[in-house]
């Protein structure tokens, strides 16, 4: 290379040498910008040049719940996207997820057995609804940055949720994609279990379930015994799930229980005049430990 190029083209960044060809690398590619077409050995663009065809690169939204993992399971049925990663927000002082209150070491190895790297974003001050959106703000646009185009959810009926989610979408120009969006929630369940995913009730709405209810088997007893105004999905906050095998697994996540803790949290809910407001709810959760 010449001195005067150094500045432009950085060797072991951005290309390497190999048999006398210069090779790119995917950094050298983002740095570009746009896909040429060619079949590049390192192509972040999804093109495949035996077909002539681009698959967008996408980003799954991952609680580790029953909903997000069959959108991702649907999605790899699709053939349509090429899935680069799986992203979770986590509270940075307990190191859990949210609402479902997982740890994130159940989260990773989730991530390993489905052999899809993770992304982990982490939230100070989970209450305050301004430092998500921020953190959001800054995943999808270093999303954005990386040629990817799409960012997966698993949410089926809520208009404001959704809403909210494809205008934080806006400002990176992602697009969002809701493979279960309308779908009803029996059909979703029936899926699910028929489909062979295997999860436990890991947070329950201490208001509509007793602390012996959680950390059970989400099956079809477990639907059985739930009062009609609950969604079987628990679509509305009623209750979260963790999935530890299915067919998206290369191997079961092997777990144990822990304690049950009842705790009080705070989130945000659009009201009737679309103003979102803090809202305080008493969860039950099961905690879970690996198996090592």
């Amino acid at each position: 290379m010449q001195e005067r190029n150094k500045s432009d083209l950085e060797q072991t960044r951005d290309y390497y040498w190999e048999n006398g060809f210069m090779v790119f690398t995917e950094a050298y590619h983002l740095k570009r910008g746009h896909c040429c077409n060619s079949g590049c050995r390192h192509c972040p663009y999804g093109y495949n040049k035996d077909t002539s065809t681009r698959k967008k690169r996408a980003t799954m939204s991952w609680s580790g719940g029953k909903d997000s993992a069959l959108a991702l399971y649907t999605v790899q049925l699709s053939q349509e996207f090429e899935i680069v990663s799986l992203h979770t927000m986590i509270d940075e002082s307990t190191r859990r997820v949210g609402l479902h209150g997982i740890h994130e070491t159940l989260i990773e190895k989730q991530a390993e057995h489905i052999g899809i790297p993770l992304k982990k974003i982490y939230l100070t001050g989970a209450e305050n609804q301004e430092r998500y959106s921020a953190c959001m703000l800054n995943f999808y646009n270093e999303c954005a940055d990386q040629a990817i185009e799409v960012v997966i959810f698993g949410d089926i009926f809520l208009e404001d949720l959704r809403d909210y989610r494809i205008n934080l979408l806006k400002p990176s120009k992602l697009s969002g994609l809701f493979p279960l969006w309308k779908v009803d929630s029996k059909i979703i369940v029936n899926d699910f279990l028929e489909k062979g995913f295997k999860t436990t009730i890991c947070a329950a709405d201490a208001s509509l379930f007793t602390e012996h209810q959680v950390g059970n088997v989400f099956d079809k007893n477990f639907l059985e015994m739930l009062s009609p105004h609950i969604d079987p999905c628990g679509e509305n906050g009623e209750f979260h799930t963790f999935v530890y095998d299915g067919p998206l697994f290369k191997l079961p996540v092997r777990i144990t229980k822990g304690k049950i803790v009842k705790k009080t949290y705070s989130y945000y809910r659009e009201n009737s005049n679309a103003v979102l407001e803090k809202v305080n709810s008493t969860f039950w959760f099961q905690d879970f430990h690996l198996i090592v």
